[in-house]
């Protein structure tokens, strides 16, 4: 092959991976997704630690995905509508993986996974925060988010009536002496 075709080849390389132009804008996008992954993952192993189906690693997929989907919009040059658009859709993209982790009992009171996809959906918006440079929104978000499944579930149980038992004597089995 001549060296035409091979410096024709390079140069194409070369453009495909301009979209990051100097090394301000390397730092920046890593930083963002970084911290999106980061604190999703934070969310994550609280809900792993629970035993809960998503965990570590759909969170901070999730918060990543989110922030690149911004982050992509903004580079491309989108307006401020544009973007927000864009956010719209990760919306209600993240509403359908959160659907999927809902289910539903027999009985109309046996509901389990809506804090599991309440979850998915604030790591989405902590994603979007984080794609968008609002680090200390995204960061600030997570910390309120540990608060709610950490402190709130022991505070439901101090405000709990205590169950009462009756015994129906009639019920009960006599004492064989």
């Amino acid at each position: 092959m001549d060296s035409g075709l091979w410096q024709q080849v390079g140069q194409t390389i070369v453009s495909e991976f301009s979209d990051l132009p100097d090394a301000g804008q390397v730092t920046r996008i890593l930083l963002r997704l970084a911290l999106a992954a980061l604190l999703g993952g934070l969310l994550g192993i609280e809900r792993e630690q629970k035993g809960k189906a998503a965990g570590v690693r759909t969170h901070m997929l999730v918060a990543m995905g989110a922030a690149l989907f911004v982050l992509l919009s903004q580079q491309s040059g989108m307006q401020h509508d544009d973007v927000s658009r864009v956010v719209q859709g990760v919306i209600a993209g993240i509403g359908f993986l959160g659907a999927g982790t809902i289910l539903k009992g027999a009985d109309d009171e046996k509901v389990k996974g809506l804090t599991t996809a309440a979850g998915i959906w604030l790591t989405a918006a902590i994603g979007v925060a984080a794609g968008m440079g609002r680090e200390s929104t995204a960061v600030l978000s997570t910390l309120l988010a540990l608060a709610i499944f950490t402190v709130i579930p022991h505070l439901v149980r101090l405000t709990e009536k205590p169950e009462i038992i009756v015994l129906d004597e009639a019920a009960a089995p006599k004492d064989k002496r």
